[in-house]
């Protein structure tokens, strides 16, 4: 009766250590072609990039809210075009040295 136990017990621990194999296997070719796909495709940058993303959301929305001002103010209390026009060209062109004074930090 040993016999017949020790001989199954074999039996089985040979098919484990088969299925173990087979495991192993498909790991380290899911690994490899993992590792594959990572090589071959591009890396995006995470999270924000650009001239605003320095900036925190409170940040960019006090300069777009008061810039917004700043040119409704032009359009309301300034009757000529031509002088319109000049201050919100010149208001564009300042915003970005304003923007750096106000919350000293470079753009």
């Amino acid at each position: 009766m040993s016999k017949e136990r020790a001989r199954r017990r074999a039996v089985r621990e040979a098919e484990a250590a088969r299925d173990r194999v087979v495991r192993q296997r498909k790991l380290a070719r899911r690994q490899r072609r993992r590792a594959l796909v990572r090589r071959v495709t591009p890396q995006w940058r995470r999270g924000r990039t650009g001239r605003l993303a320095r900036r925190t959301r409170g940040e960019r929305a006090a300069i777009i809210g008061l810039t917004a001002a700043a040119l409704a103010l032009i359009w309301v209390f300034v009757d000529d075009l031509a002088l319109r026009v000049v201050l919100v060209v010149l208001l564009l062109l300042v915003l970005p040295a304003i923007v750096v004074i106000a919350l000293d930090r470079r753009i």
